[in-house]
C-alpha cells in the first residue's frame, strides 16, 4: 500500500483534535486526524457527551482564525458574569456571593458556552467543507517512528503516513505520549464530577455560578433555552463515595438533591438529559515535545473543571503552535523548542492555581472553611484585586 503524505498528523478526534485540524488546515497545511471512535453529534444518543464547554475570549480568536466561529456563534450562550458563592460546610446555605462582571475589564463577555455534542457536529461540518483537512474514524495509531526530517506513523488499519509534525491530542492516557517516552505527574483528589443539564424557572441572566462547599464546587453554566425554559449545564463535584451514591438515585430524587445543593439559586431544577460521571485528577506531562512531536490538551495537561480553564488551555496550545508555523520549519527542533518554552510555564502556573482552588473547595474543617471564605472576600473586595483575578482567568 502506498505511503500517504500529510503536513500534520493528529492523533485524537476529541474537541481539541478537531479544532487543531481546522486551525492548521486554515493555514493551508494538509492535515490528517484519526480517532478509534466516531464522534457523537446529537444529544439524542445515550452516549452523547453531556458536558458543555465555555470558550473564553482568547479562544474565540483561535476559533475565528480556524474558520469555525461563524458556525458556532448562533449557538453561543454568553457568559457575562462569573459568580462565586460560598455555601460553607455541610449545609446548603450561601454565606457570601462574589460577582465578577466582564464589563469591568472588557466590552465582550468572559466567554461563550456550548454543548459538547454540538461543538463536535459543527467542527466535523467544517472539516468536511475543507479540502486539505481529513478526518478518519475507527482508526488508531499503531506505531510512530521519528527521524530528523519527518515522522512515519503506522495506523491500525495498515497504511503508513509520512508527516512533518505529529500532534498528540489523544487524551490523558495518550499512546503518542507513551511512545515518545514522556512521563506524567498525577494528583488525585478522591473526587468525581457528575455532569448533566437542567431547566429552571429563574433565568440565568448569562451568569455562570460556582457554589463552593465541602466536597467540591457545584457549577451552573448558561445554555440556550430548552423548550421555552431557561437551561444550564451542571458540573457537580463531590467525593467519590458521595458521587457514586448520587448517581444511584432515580431522576426525581437526584433532581431534588441537585436543587438542594444549588441552594435553589435558580429555583427547582428539572433534568433535561442523562447524567455522566467523570473522575477528577490533575496531570502534567514531564515535557510537551519530543522529536517531530507536540503534546496538546489532555495529553499535556489535565485539571479539575474549575474556572473554564481546561479546554481554553488546549486552545492556547493550538494557537501557539499555529503561530510558530509562520517563523519555523514545520516540526523542526527550533519550532518545538519554542513551543515548549512558550507553554510550559503557563501550563504549570494554571495547574497549580486550579489545584489550590480545588483543595480549598474540598476543605471540611471549620477553620479551613473560614479561610476559604476570607480568601473569596479578599479576592472580590477591591476593584484592583477583582480586575487582576478576572484578567488572569482570561489569560490576558
Amino acid at each position: 500500500m502506498a505511503r500517504e503524505h500529510f503536513d500534520i498528523f493528529i492523533s485524537g478526534g476529541g474537541l481539541a483534535g478537531l479544532i487543531a485540524t481546522c486551525a492548521f488546515a486554515a493555514k493551508g497545511l494538509s492535515v490528517l486526524c484519526v480517532d478509534p471512535s466516531a464522534p457523537i453529534t446529537t444529544s439524542a444518543s445515550p452516549d452523547a457527551d453531556r458536558r458543555s464547554t465555555a470558550f473564553l475570549q482568547p479562544a474565540r480568536t483561535t476559533l475565528e482564525t480556524a474558520g469555525v466561529w461563524p458556525r458556532l456563534q448562533s449557538h453561543a450562550e454568553a457568559l457575562q458574569i462569573m459568580r462565586l458563592a460560598d455555601a460553607g460546610g455541610v449545609e446548603n446555605e450561601i454565606r457570601y456571593v462574589a460577582d465578577f462582571d466582564a464589563s469591568e475589564v472588557s466590552d465582550l463577555p468572559f466567554g461563550w458556552n456550548f454543548p459538547n455534542w454540538l461543538l463536535r457536529r459543527e467542527l466535523l461540518a467544517q472539516i468536511n467543507d475543507t479540502p486539505n483537512a481529513t478526518f478518519r474514524v475507527g482508526i488508531g495509531t499503531k506505531r510512530v517512528l521519528t527521524r530528523n526530517t519527518e515522522a512515519l506513523v503506522t495506523l491500525t488499519d495498515g497504511p503508513q503516513i509520512a508527516t512533518q509534525l505529529v500532534i498528540a491530542a489523544d487524551g490523558r492516557n495518550s499512546p503518542i505520549r507513551d511512545a515518545a517516552d514522556i512521563g506524567v505527574q498525577t494528583w488525585r483528589y478522591g473526587q468525581k464530577a457528575i455532569v448533566f443539564t437542567v431547566s429552571h424557572p429563574i433565568p440565568h441572566d448569562n451568569i455562570s455560578t460556582e457554589i463552593h462547599r465541602s466536597g467540591g464546587p457545584f457549577t451552573l453554566v448558561p445554555l440556550p433555552d430548552h423548550n421555552g425554559q431557561p437551561q444550564s449545564a451542571i458540573v457537580w463535584m463531590e467525593t467519590g463515595a458521595n458521587a457514586t451514591a448520587l448517581m444511584a438515585l432515580d431522576d426525581t430524587e437526584f433532581a431534588a438533591r441537585a436543587s438542594e445543593r444549588s441552594c435553589e439559586i435558580l429555583g427547582p431544577l428539572t433534568l433535561t438529559g442523562q447524567r455522566g460521571l467523570w473522575p477528577i485528577i490533575s496531570q502534567k506531562a514531564d515535557r510537551l515535545t519530543a522529536e517531530r512531536t507536540a503534546l496538546i490538551a489532555e495529553a499535556a495537561h489535565v485539571m479539575p473543571p474549575i474556572g473554564a480553564q481546561g479546554l481554553n488551555m488546549s486552545l492556547a496550545d493550538i494557537q501557539t503552535l499555529t503561530d510558530l508555523c509562520d517563523d519555523h520549519d514545520l516540526g523542526s527542533e527550533s519550532m518545538l523548542g519554542a513551543y515548549e518554552k512558550a507553554r510550559s510555564k503557563d501550563v504549570a502556573m494554571r495547574l497549580q492555581g486550579i489545584d489550590l482552588l480545588n483543595r480549598a473547595s474540598l476543605a471540611s474543617g471549620e477553620n479551613l472553611r473560614a479561610l476559604r471564605l476570607k480568601g473569596l472576600q479578599f479576592l472580590h473586595g477591591s476593584i484592583t484585586t477583582r480586575k487582576i483575578a478576572m484578567r488572569a482567568g482570561l489569560g490576558v
